[in-house]
């Protein structure tokens, strides 16, 4: 398929032949003018990449990949002025005849170099802080369907709780942010004497879709909640056009069943084109049938990776070697990999990578790391680069709605804690690991809010002599001043690790300076949760702070309390109890950019634009409420002030007090 040369082709047999796609319905749409070609079933993002683009834009000069979790939002072009009718790519069905444009700015270069560079890149400008922003987070909602309990993904932990609380005379609605329930259980395999995924998550599915009490959203990412209210943006097609909208459901009784989210080992070049998590990789080939190039090495500190590259190997992709940071890894992965002729280097992980000097790939270089020992190994040259820093739970949707975390230091990553009445965690989110671990959990989950005797989840686990844990996500070079940047995670936050700069004084001379410190926790723009994971690991945050750090610092949209919510007595208290003190002589206030844009919560306002130290803050927006950004901030009306946003400031004048409860647009 010429015009699809990221297309797994169906010669052979294997498993990436696309389950959601139709190889006999071709179809086509525009994107910023480009012809795209793509297939019954596919997204406008899965056609994309399947049509060989893999480059969103630049980022301080440096290309980074298109992704599922780093896209730009999209528009019909007869629409575009109307930024509340923009739409994912990665949630947006792929229609024929469509003609879309991507909203986000495009980068300035002249015509005729623009022209020529086009190839594989959309030209995002990823040096503004807004070009991945998403406009509807500020849109009025419609009312959502009538419940009893929310579920927030569709995954086996949540299609479990969503048949457990029908049961129980619930109703109930269930809220799936991809095209099709199931989750992301298909990569891990089976245990013996379980089902398989497809077998476990057909039964579950199939139930679910014929039970009454159960209305089923898909294509509907949750963004906002709080106890007894949950906030989503859904892509729903009407007459035959992808049509965007928010809704807001109200429900007593919620469950998180947010599953995890793939950690990004962290190296200079760890999010050039080229790159992709294990995870993604495997949806999109199993989804889609795309797979970007010929041969791939894979990059993991966790098993199921291993089991990913059997499965392109089967499809026709060359794997030439599998790198593990762990020393002695164990898996029935692994023994199988090793069936397949594949080439396994345990103690390794890629110290650096960088884009290939002619043509697409990369060429990565991997290190040799056993404890104080360290080897640098030859280069690889491959296509694509498969990288796999373990799983960290999807606590985001748990901090906004104020729920607590900590660090588990033997786990490597934030696990939940105590929360709010009326929402539960289940499955993966909640901190299991197997597949009937996360089914049962979504049982208990439901009993738990409901206050009926809890049930007996059992974990079971391959003792780790035959299957070794995951490993903390690899960490590489630090990059030096010419070194592509080294990123802390693969969404749109673009938080990056310090560069290694050199010093004119040798390090042994007495009156050489130091280092500087880095307190990741002070960067003035919000954090994701995989940015505080990888801080912790680099000695940026203290581990016993980084569940207080996930509170205060995790971007969110916090919904209003209103006087018919279910539980209005459960909203957030402002100031959050963590800002207290915290700024002295701070009040809240209704805060208005002096731009056309949003603010992100978490982002740090100064008096002066020039101000760049985090101590020297005055305050921070803590809530967006009907769309206005409200701070906690010292200051007096109509002053003046900045928020900083990643490499620029904005200006903002503080418009009115704000009162808890009160309309922001009074």
């Amino acid at each position: 398929m010429k015009d699809q040369p990221n297309r797994i082709g169906v010669d052979r047999p294997h498993q990436f032949h696309g389950s959601a796609i139709d190889r006999g319905r071709p179809l086509k749409f525009r994107l910023d003018g480009r012809l795209i070609s793509g297939l019954a079933g596919d997204t406008v993002l899965s056609a994309v990449l399947a049509s060989g683009l893999d480059t969103i834009g630049e980022h301080n000069g440096t290309a980074l990949a298109l992704s599922q979790r780093h896209a730009p939002t999209i528009s019909f072009a007869a629409l575009a002025a109307d930024h509340q009718r923009t739409l994912p790519m990665e949630r947006t069905p792929a229609t024929d005849g469509a003609d879309y444009i991507s909203t986000a700015r495009k980068l300035q270069r002249n015509p005729l170099l623009r022209l020529m560079r086009r190839g594989r890149s959309l030209n995002i400008d990823l040096d503004r802080g807004d070009a991945l922003a998403r406009p509807w987070i500020g849109s009025p909602a419609e009312a959502g369907p009538a419940a009893d309990l929310v579920v927030v993904g569709g995954g086996v932990a949540g299609l479990s709780s969503a048949l457990a609380a029908a049961k129980r005379g619930l109703r109930v609605v269930l809220i799936e942010a991809t095209p099709m329930l199931g989750g992301n259980s298909r990569l891990f395999g089976t245990l013996e004497g379980e089902q398989t995924p497809d077998e476990q998550i057909d039964r579950l599915a199939t139930a679910v879709t014929n039970a009454e009490a159960i209305t089923v959203l898909t294509n509907a990412e949750a963004f906002a909640l709080r106890p007894g209210v949950v906030r989503l943006h859904q892509v729903e097609m009407i007459d035959d056009t992808p049509t965007g909208r928010v809704v807001e459901i109200k429900a007593p009784h919620i469950v998180l069943a947010t599953g995890s989210f793939e950690r990004l080992p962290i190296f200079p070049g760890n999010r050039l084109p080229g790159t992709i998590g294990a995870l993604e990789a495997f949806e999109l080939a199993h989804r889609y049938g795309v797979w970007a190039g010929s041969s791939a090495l894979v990059a993991t500190s966790s098993s199921p990776a291993y089991r990913l590259a059997m499965l392109a190997n089967d499809a026709g992709i060359t794997v030439p070697r599998i790198i593990d940071s762990r020393p002695n890894p164990q898996s029935r992965f692994i023994e199988f990999s090793k069936a397949y002729g594949i080439t396994l280097a345990a103690g390794t992980l890629v110290a650096s990578a960088a884009s290939a000097s002619k043509g697409r790939g990369l060429v990565a270089t991997p290190l040799v790391a056993l404890g104080a020992f360290q080897r640098s190994e030859p280069a690889i040259s491959v296509d694509r680069l498969v990288l796999c820093g373990g799983w960290q739970p999807d606590l985001t949707l748990w901090h906004m709605a104020g729920g607590q975390s900590a660090w588990n230091a033997a786990r490597a990553r934030l696990e939940p804690r105590s929360g709010p009445a009326g929402i539960a965690l289940a499955g993966s989110a909640a901190g299991w690991f197997s597949r009937g671990a996360c089914v049962e959990s979504g049982g208990d989950a439901v009993d738990a809010l409901l206050g009926r005797q809890r049930r007996v989840v059992e974990e079971r686990l391959i003792d780790p002599i035959y299957e070794t844990p995951d490993a903390p996500a690899p960490i590489g070079e630090v990059p030096d001043e010419v070194a592509p940047p080294s990123y802390l995670d693969g969404g749109w936050r673009h938080i990056e690790r310090p560069r290694l700069k050199a010093s004119r004084w040798p390090s042994w001379l007495p009156f050489a300076p130091a280092l500087p410190g880095w307190s990741l926790a002070d960067t003035p723009q919000p954090l994701d949760i995989a940015d505080i994971a990888a801080g912790v690991q680099l000695g940026a945050i203290p581990a016993a702070s980084a569940g207080i750090v996930a509170q205060e610092r995790v971007a969110m949209v916090v919904i209003e309390a209103g006087g018919n919510d279910p539980q209005p007595s459960q909203a957030l208290a402002m100031p959050p109890p963590y800002l207290e003190g915290r700024y002295d002589g701070a009040s809240l206030w209704l805060v208005a950019p002096k731009e056309a844009r949003a603010l992100d919560v978490g982002a740090l306002i100064y008096r002066d634009a020039d101000e760049t130290d985090p101590l020297k803050a005055i305050g921070v927006v803590v809530r967006i409420v009907d769309g206005k950004a409200v701070a906690l901030v010292a200051g007096q009306h109509g002053q003046s002030a900045s928020v900083r946003e990643p490499g620029r400031a904005v200006g903002i004048t503080l418009a009115a007090p704000y009162r808890e409860g009160g309309s922001a647009n009074a």
